[in-house]
């Protein structure tokens, strides 16, 4: 995956130079509304099994910023950073865990590069690529009778410090996107245990995938800067490079 990423930067970088370009910042939040494709072993010992889990919606903390690069009217990339909230949650009696309900959730910093296709004329395209992002903060909770119990761990040894993932979506005009995102690791680390409390080993995961679906509104800095009487409006579209 990062061959293919360091290769499509290199094929960007050189359309960029041979080419009249459109180069601007794009602000960005999400509303995540997230699942996961999960496995575990039940206490005890047996075979792997699905593990019914529930819709995860967030909406704090995602920020994205931005740079897209359109090489005329059709075709175009974007690359930026963005940070989000991302996780799962999980319900499943027949496990034997004793617990009514688990929550994995990291904040995570992506870098992601997208294929845009479209009119951006008219704010209209689909795009798809590729993101890795960095889980850097962990929090795990979970509940027993109603009590719940917590625990939060900054680069914690608990996740996958990387995670790739791939995703398309369609940008509309007025700055709706929609998006699918499916990760290709898992989320949590199986080899973590810590302890001798069950739930603190990871080895009964066999699977943690998440996929989601997002919405957000995109915002054209240079449209941010009209509205602060910036002139944003002199420099518009046409940057040679």
């Amino acid at each position: 995956m990062r061959k293919i990423l360091l290769l499509a930067a290199f094929t960007l970088f050189t359309l960029v130079v041979n080419a009249q370009t459109d180069v601007y910042t794009v602000s960005s939040g999400e509303m995540i509304f997230a699942w996961s494709d999960t496995e575990q072993t039940p206490i005890g010992g047996g075979s792997m099994e699905n593990v019914s889990d529930n819709l995860r919606f967030s909406v704090f903390l995602h920020l994205g910023q931005y740079v897209h690069i359109d090489l005329g009217n059709s075709l175009g990339f974007y690359s930026g950073l963005a940070l989000r909230n991302i996780g799962f949650i999980t319900e499943d009696d027949a496990l034997d865990l004793g617990v009514d309900k688990e929550k994995h959730r990291a904040y995570a910093l992506g870098l992601p590069l997208a294929l845009k296709l479209g009119s951006f004329r008219d704010h209209f395209y689909l795009y798809g690529g590729a993101e890795y992002e960095l889980l850097f903060h962990y929090k795990y909770k979970y509940w027993v009778d109603g009590d719940k119990h917590k625990t939060s761990e900054w680069f914690s040894d608990r996740t996958n410090r990387f995670v790739p993932s791939v995703f398309a979506g369609i940008q509309f005009p007025r700055g709706l996107n929609l998006k699918f995102k499916y990760y290709l690791d898992d989320f949590l680390n199986t080899d973590y245990k810590k302890g001798d409390n069950p739930l603190n080993d990871y080895s009964r995961y066999g699977k943690t995938r998440m996929f989601h679906i997002s919405l957000s509104w995109q915002f054209d800095t240079r449209d941010i800067e009209k509205l602060w009487g910036g002139d944003g409006a002199a420099r518009h579209h046409d940057v040679v490079i």
